[in-house]
C-alpha cells in the first residue's frame, strides 16, 4: 500500500502541533479524520509512528526518523504549492489562445485589443488559423472553434451561432437585378467558397429547403477575400454573418431573399480538461464569453 504525500504533510503537521486538535485545527479537517489518515499511514508503512493520547503525541523511534526523512520535503511542497496558487490568482503572465483567422481578424479583432489594453499583464500569444491545432500539441490555455469537436479530453462551452447568408452590393443588384426565389440565384454571377460546393439554403418562417450548386465566377477558400470580391459588385454570396455584419449595417452589402438563410453553425470555446484553470485563463474565457453574448 502506498502512502500519499498529502498523509505524510498531515503527519508532520502533527508533530509540529504536538496534538491532533490542533493540527486538525490547521488542516480543516475534524480530528476522527485526521486520526483514521495517521492510521492509514501507519498500516501503509507497516510501523507505529505515533504513541497518541488525548493531550499530546509523541513521536516512536520509527516515527522519529520518518520525520526526519520527510518534514524538509514536506515544507518545501508547501512553499511551492503556496506560490503556485498565488500565481494562478494573478491577472498577468502567458495566455495562448487559438482562434480562427477570419473572425479574429472580423467581429473579434475589436474584442482582443480591448482585453490587452484592460489586463495589460496578461501577455496574449493570439495563435491564427483556419486550419485547427491541437490544443495539448500547442500547449493552448483556450481554443475558438466552429462546429464541436470530438475530442472527449477537451471541455467545450458553446458561444453562440454563425449564420450564412446571400449578400451582394446594390451596384450588382442596379445592374443584374434582384432575385425573386432561390432558383433565380442560378441566373447570376456567384461568388463561392471553395470548401463550400453546394448551397443549403432553408426558409427561416416555413421550414422549406433548396439545395444549389452554384457555378461561381471565383471561387476562393477564404471568407474575407469572397466579401472583397462581392463588395466589389461582382456577384451574389453565401457568407458568413460574421464576415459581412460591418457592410450591411453600414449599406455597403445588402442582404439578398432575407427570409433565407444558409447553414447555422455554432461556436466553442474550448480548454484541456483535467487542468486546473489559473484566474487569467478564466478571466479571457468570461471575457470571450461575454463580449459574444453582446455582439453577435
Amino acid at each position: 500500500m502506498k502512502s500519499s504525500l498529502d498523509d505524510i504533510a498531515l503527519f508532520v503537521q502533527v508533530v509540529k502541533h504536538g496534538n491532533l486538535a490542533s493540527a486538525a485545527r490547521h488542516a480543516g479537517l475534524p480530528a476522527a479524520t485526521v486520526t483514521r489518515r495517521l492510521q492509514k499511514l501507519e498500516h501503509a508503512l507497516g510501523v507505529k509512528l505515533l504513541h497518541r493520547s488525548a493531550r499530546k503525541c509523541v513521536l516512536t523511534q520509527d516515527g522519529d526518523a520518518y520525520f526526519d526523512a520527510y518534514a524538509e520535503l514536506v515544507e518545501r511542497f508547501e512553499a511551492a504549492r503556496q506560490q503556485f496558487s498565488e500565481e494562478s490568482q494573478k491577472l498577468e503572465g502567458k495566455l495562448k489562445v487559438l482562434a480562427p483567422v477570419n473572425i479574429s481578424h472580423g467581429i473579434l479583432g475589436p474584442m482582443w485589443i480591448a482585453f490587452t489594453r484592460e489586463y495589460p499583464k496578461i501577455e496574449l500569444e493570439l495563435h491564427l488559423s483556419n486550419h485547427p491545432m491541437d490544443m495539448i500539441e500547442t500547449q493552448a490555455d483556450l481554443a475558438i472553434r466552429i462546429g464541436r469537436q470530438d475530442d472527449s479530453s477537451l471541455y467545450q462551452r458553446r458561444l453562440g451561432q454563425i449564420e450564412n447568408v446571400l449578400v451582394a452590393s446594390e451596384g450588382y443588384i442596379a445592374h443584374h437585378g434582384m432575385p425573386q426565389t432561390p432558383a433565380d440565384l442560378s441566373e447570376h454571377d456567384l461568388i463561392g467558397l471553395s470548401m463550400r460546393p453546394k448551397w443549403h439554403l432553408h426558409h427561416e418562417t416555413n421550414g422549406q429547403t433548396f439545395t444549389l450548386y452554384p457555378r461561381c465566377r471565383a471561387q476562393v477558400n477564404d471568407p474575407l477575400m469572397v466579401k472583397y470580391f462581392v463588395r466589389d459588385s461582382q456577384g451574389i454570396a453565401l457568407a458568413p454573418i460574421t464576415e459581412v455584419k460591418e457592410e450591411l449595417a453600414g449599406g455597403q452589402l445588402i442582404r439578398i431573399l432575407p427570409e433565407w438563410g444558409g447553414e447555422v453553425r455554432d461556436m466553442f470555446l474550448l480548454w484541456p480538461g483535467g487542468k486546473l484553470l489559473s484566474q487569467r485563463v478564466k478571466c479571457l474565457r468570461d471575457y470571450i464569453y461575454q463580449y459574444v453574448q453582446q455582439h453577435f
